[in-house]
């Protein structure tokens, strides 16, 4: 009885043990669920989107899957045979090898103007945003006259922002006459600035709003460092803090640019092979439908290399070096969006870090203005504005109006956005999606080209209002 006893107490004891590991296991496995979701949900909020790691894991190393690796080893041969034909056909023109790269350097001529240009519109945007909202802030919660504090930083906001980042830039561009290229940097950076600026200067001024300091104390306002990451990471949503990797890959950072400069010695190749020698000829024709017909299908090819050049040496290699110098772990700029079906789907996965900004600062503060009742007047407003700015940029790039972007971008674009929806599923939809991109980067590549040429050879020959928003290739017979 007493041994039974025993036995009874030791397989107790056995089985409180067990009870004790397993009940252990559950808990350390709970509590490590419950730290990761908490270190997601955490990544989320510091970015202002839901992005997985996981996904922008798989986008950062798109490029090491092995069929990926193989598209893009066939794009490298491509650039390789368009040297080659340009050595044969130097060396058949004039008996001897040249690789002329004049045009390249045309394109990027000026850069000291360029760079003292940025510097200005750098250090205001880093310092006359921050101390305009920190004065703001401190008298905004201690004075008694708070709408007159407002209302007079709103005004030296504006006027500040209009007169640098507004007038400013244009006037260098205007000015100096800057190269296409160097235009194209100074007008981007612009943009940049204005949006980066505007965000910090929403999120700041909502947060400093919803504050309540103690008496006595200042109010809590973002560091000037945190400010200064914000304008050189990959993001225009400005938060105080974001998820870091730990350590920088500089091996990383200089294949990255060097993909970049080979990229734009690809985009000079095929402007040079493929364009100009054809589009060139064409502006000397009488402009007729059947030039334009030959143009345009001519230009499909190289215009959807430039596309897919932008996308690889901007939104992969460009975002993901500059990440990659900051530690800044959020890699999700962009999102599968060859795979598309729909051009709803499309516009949102190609660029997320623009989408990003014209969904919270467009999208839903519209939303929110017109009392969440106005939903399709709100996505036309983002198409707008997204079209204003692209439409924009080209002519200030190019030097002239012709606003192809534009009625590609908020026309065609806008009607597709809506009756190609994602309710479109197939492969089918897919192949749609590819051929209307063909087309709209040939019809682009080919009226910005004939323009240009139109440009050189009959010259504006006054100031009025129609002379400057009338297209010359409409009326250039040479």
């Amino acid at each position: 009885m007493v041994q039974w006893a025993r036995d009874v107490e030791r397989i107790k004891a056995e089985v409180i043990e067990l009870v004790k590991v397993q009940m252990s296991e559950l808990l350390d496995k709970a509590l490590t669920d419950s730290l990761k979701s908490l270190s997601q949900s955490t990544h989320s909020d510091a970015v202002g989107n839901t992005h997985s790691h996981t996904d922008e894991k798989a986008r950062s190393e798109l490029f090491e899957i092995s069929h990926i690796r193989t598209i893009y080893h066939m794009f490298i041969a491509a650039l390789f045979l368009f040297i080659i034909s340009t050595l044969a056909v130097d060396y058949i023109d004039q008996g001897r090898l040249v690789l002329d790269f004049d045009l390249f350097f045309y394109a990027f001529g000026q850069l000291g103007t360029v760079i003292w240009a940025w510097l200005i519109m750098f250090s205001y945007s880093l310092l006359g945003p921050y101390y305009v909202l920190s004065q703001w802030a401190d008298l905004y919660h201690h004075w008694q006259w708070k709408m007159s504090v407002s209302v007079a930083t709103a005004v030296t906001l504006l006027v500040t922002q209009m007169g640098i980042l507004g007038y400013f830039p244009v006037y260098v561009v205007l000015h100096y006459q800057l190269p296409p290229a160097s235009r194209f940097i100074v007008i981007l950076e612009q943009i940049r600035f204005l949006m980066k600026s505007y965000s910090f200067i929403r999120e700041t001024v909502v947060a400093v709003l919803r504050a309540k300091p103690v008496k006595g104390e200042a109010c809590r306002f973002p560091t000037l460092s945190s400010y200064l990451y914000f304008l050189f990471c990959p993001t225009l949503i400005y938060r105080e803090t974001y998820p870091r990797n730990p350590y920088i890959r500089w091996n990383y950072v200089w294949r990255n640019f060097a993909k970049i400069l080979g990229s734009l010695f690809y985009l000079y190749f095929i402007l040079v092979r493929l364009c100009i020698p054809v589009l060139m000829n064409e502006s000397n024709r009488p402009f007729s439908t059947r030039t334009l017909i030959l143009a345009i299908f001519h230009s499909t090819l190289p215009g959807m290399l430039m596309l897919l050049l932008g996308f690889f040496a901007f939104l992969h290699c460009w975002l993901n070096a500059f990440a990659e110098m900051l530690r800044f772990a959020d890699r999700m700029f962009y999102k599968d969006w060859w795979n598309s079906t729909s051009f709803a789907n499309y516009y949102r996965t190609w660029n997320i870090v623009v989408h990003d900004w014209l969904y919270y600062y467009a999208y839903r503060d519209f939303l929110w203005l017109s009392g969440h009742r106005l939903r399709p007047v709100a996505t036309l407003s983002v198409f707008a504005v997204s079209a204003v700015v692209h439409e924009y940029a080209f002519t200030m790039g190019f030097g002239f109006f012709y606003p192809v972007m534009f009625c590609l971008f908020a026309v065609i674009g806008g009607v597709f956005n809506f009756t190609l929806s994602d309710k479109r599923k197939g492969p089918a939809w897919n192949i749609i999606m590819w051929t209307c991109l063909f087309i709209g980067q040939g019809v682009q590549v080919c009226l910005y080209c004939l323009e240009w040429y139109a440009q050189v050879h009959c010259p504006r020959t006054g100031t009025g209002f129609w002379e400057l928003v009338t297209p010359r290739s409409w009326t250039c017979n040479l």
